[in-house]
């Protein structure tokens, strides 16, 4: 399973209602995390590190994140998050 980030323009973040999705915001920590829905998020602050059993993505403010259904992984926060979020199923 593959974690998949995009870069998209401010047009492609309002068509998809990016910025009236909640809001989530957490500090520098680590956990395991498991996708029981599949997550689409835009992150507005922060950098974090997400290992997967097969890869680590660096995520940053400005990438458009989607983490499959069915994904377990471990979260890294290296600096505040703070994240638009949905989940789509």
């Amino acid at each position: 399973m593959k974690v998949e980030i995009k870069q998209l323009s401010e047009q492609q973040l309002q068509q998809m209602g990016v910025f009236d999705w909640p809001i989530w915001e957490k500090q520098p920590s680590e956990f395991d995390w498991y996708y029981s829905s599949t997550e689409q998020c835009y992150f507005l602050e922060g950098k974090v590190i997400v290992y997967t059993d097969d890869a680590e993505y660096h995520i940053k403010a400005g990438d458009f994140v989607t983490f499959p259904k069915g994904l377990s992984c471990k979260w890294k926060i290296i600096e505040k998050v703070r994240k638009h979020y949905n989940f789509t199923d």
